[in-house]
């Protein structure tokens, strides 16, 4: 059922993507911040809330830009996979710290470390081009040389496909043995170090796919901004990654990609009609939810059918 709902949604964003074009950047922004929101949900199911993975994405989206700068002919699979790289050699230093907290003191301490990095990139403007950000200029796809129109339409191809393939990665890992142990630090850490596993060990590579989950969204968001900016990374948009993740239920993949998609449909919606109180509709939208749905969206729609 997961499957075919996620691929009947890739055609959806592909067919609409293909006759109304100005809808692709919105499209893929959208599923950038499903990505990254997949990516905190591996935290939450350890019972984890960072509000700093923003960060990882912040990582890199800096790392595409340095590279495309420095290196104009660099193919876009290429930048992609070195932002992600990045984002994963950044979080297996910072997760030997962090692994070791629990609660508050982890959220705070992500929170504290992206921080560090958002005031970092603001500061050294000779390198970062600080509030003003870098400019990326249009790269290569597959090889392929193309105008704005058809490289968007392929960058959302490219994009769908790595969401479709994150989803069964980490939805994989959901039900693996690691998974099932990273689940068991929420319910019981004491029991599961009993039974001969290191909840250092199986927190540690949780937060390292998590990064590296969250550093794919950052690279597709640089790439069709063409623009990298310290907020990226600021603690305001990892809110929005747990906003999404909370809306939607950590309880299985798909709920990051349907709190990302109510979330941009309320924010369109709303900034459009009240644009004064866009953020008080999206704040009422989660009360909502949370309310009648404390298992956010996927979890009440598991309980009609089968995922």
């Amino acid at each position: 059922m997961i499957y075919a709902i996620g691929i009947i949604g890739a055609v959806v964003a592909l067919v609409t993507g293909y006759f109304v074009s100005w809808i692709i950047t919105p499209i893929i922004i959208g599923i950038t911040y499903a990505i990254a929101a997949l990516g905190v949900s591996v935290m939450m199911r350890a019972g984890q809330v960072s509000f700093g993975h923003a960060m990882y994405a912040c990582i890199a989206a800096y790392t595409v830009a340095f590279l495309a700068r420095a290196y104009p002919g660099l193919d876009v699979v290429v930048l992609v996979l070195a932002g992600v790289l990045a984002a994963g050699i950044a979080s297996m230093v910072i997760g030997v710290f962090v692994a070791r907290y629990r609660g508050i003191f982890f959220g705070m301490l992500n929170l504290a470390l992206s921080m560090v990095l958002f005031a970092l990139l603001g500061k050294l403007y000779h390198i970062t081009g600080g509030t003003d950000g870098l400019r990326i200029e249009r790269p290569s796809i597959l090889g392929m040389e193309l105008e704005r129109a058809p490289y968007e339409f392929v960058l959302l191809v490219v994009t769908l496909f790595i969401a479709l393939l994150l989803a069964w990665w980490v939805q994989r890992y959901f039900r693996s043995g690691n998974g099932e142990a990273l689940a068991a630090i929420k319910t019981n850490e004491t029991r599961l170090e009993y039974l001969g596993f290191s909840a250092y060990s199986v927190m540690w590579r949780g937060y390292l796919i998590s990064a590296i989950v969250v550093g794919f969204s950052g690279s597709m968001l640089a790439l069709i901004q063409g623009l990298v900016t310290p907020e990226i990374g600021l603690w305001l948009r990892s809110g929005e990654y747990v906003f999404i993740a909370i809306l939607g239920g950590a309880g299985h993949v798909i709920g990051a990609f349907l709190g990302a998609l109510v979330f941009e449909a309320v924010k369109l919606v709303s900034t459009a009609y009240f644009p004064g109180l866009w953020q008080f509709i999206l704040g009422l939208t989660l009360i909502i939810v949370i309310f009648l749905f404390p298992r956010g969206i996927v979890g009440e729609l598991s309980k009609r059918i089968k995922l």
